[in-house]
């Protein structure tokens, strides 16, 4: 008889700093959203990205609001990436970015012609070994993936509707898998007529198990930086219907530890002054999202305990409080929200 698997717990249950315990890791802090604060934290990751580099982008829905603006990436490309390839995969629902057809005329409306841009599986799919995983073996990527030396996830931190927040976990473990195998793999229970059929702790630990694959395939060679700014409860796969930003911005952190940084965002959430994380943190606990932080430390994938540096003051050591001590509780949309999405302003 085959042993049923059974999904973990607590994923609605934030776990305050001083009850972790374990090893800390390093993660990068700077209040400035701007091109010149992108490229000033990622010089302090940048030491294992080398030889052919990926950066694994969410390059968003068309007209997307949300996404990380083209213009700082365009910029981090070239004065520090300049023979890199942004690479993304096919989406798992039908949409702007179901097809490689479809995608690649996204990407236009969406700017990203400045470099490269691969869809890593438009010519198939390859499959990784999931170390110490209990509900795969393996998980399929894009078979393009394979290809680099080297993986920068530039992800842009906010929430998602199954997952609670999406951070550098969401972004390569379901933006790796492959449109059709990999991300089924993760979100729907074979013969299920439902493809959304997986949800909470199960769901959380599927993805970081995905995760796991691609990070151990890049060992070494994997940096992780963080974007918080523009942060709906939804995800950039929401487009122009994602809701409304309401959460204000924080800055962006940066680690050569995936558990470090996203457990760090999230507990900036947590601190912000005047509740002013109260909705992100609602659409996190009501998905079981934090099963994704518990679950990345079962795996050995990082540490939840980390030392914060403020790049912004000569690299003190500062708390997640510290951090945001200073940030009013309003969102207000800067120069970059253009599109025509729910939170536009045009620039002048």
């Amino acid at each position: 008889m085959l042993k049923r698997i059974k999904p973990g717990t607590g994923g609605n249950r934030y776990v305050p700093y001083e009850e972790r315990k374990g090893e800390k890791s390093v993660v990068y802090f700077t209040r400035d959203l701007s091109p010149a604060g992108l490229k000033k934290i990622y010089d302090r990751v940048s030491a294992g990205i080398e030889g052919k580099v990926a950066i694994k982008l969410h390059t968003g829905e068309a007209e997307g609001p949300n996404i990380i603006p083209r213009p700082w990436v365009k910029e981090l490309y070239a004065d520090k990436l300049p023979e890199a390839t942004i690479i993304e995969t096919n989406t798992y629902y039908e949409g702007s970015r179901y097809t490689t057809e479809e995608h690649r005329k996204t990407l236009e409306i969406n700017g990203w012609t400045f470099c490269p841009v691969d869809i890593t599986d438009a010519d198939g799919v390859a499959a990784l070994p999931v170390k110490g995983g209990k509900w795969f073996e393996e998980m399929h990527v894009g078979k393009n993936m394979l290809n680099y030396d080297s993986l920068l996830a530039l992800t842009h931190f906010k929430g998602h509707t199954m997952g609670g927040f999406g951070g550098s976990n969401k972004n390569i473990g379901i933006g790796c898998a492959d449109g059709r195998i990999g991300k089924a793999e993760i979100h729907t229970i074979p013969g299920s007529a439902n493809m959304w059929s997986i949800s909470e702790e199960e769901f959380m630990e599927r993805m970081t198990e995905s995760t796991k694959a691609t990070i151990d395939h890049f060992a070494g060679h994997v940096s992780f930086i963080n974007v918080m700014r523009n942060m709906s409860v939804s995800c950039d796969c929401e487009g122009c219907e994602a809701e409304p930003v309401v959460t204000p911005d924080v800055g962006i952190l940066a680690s050569l530890d995936i558990l470090a940084v996203d457990n760090a965002c999230i507990d900036l959430i947590y601190n912000l002054p005047k509740k002013g994380g109260r909705h992100m943190i609602e659409r996190v606990e009501t998905r079981h999202g934090l099963r994704q932080l518990s679950y990345m430390k079962e795996l050995g994938m990082g540490n939840d305990r980390y030392t914060l540096i403020d790049l912004d003051h000569e690299d003190a050591e500062i708390t997640a409080q510290e951090a945001v001590k200073d940030i009013a509780p309003e969102w207000n949309p800067d120069v970059y929200n253009t599109f025509p999405g729910r939170n536009k302003i045009r620039i002048k």
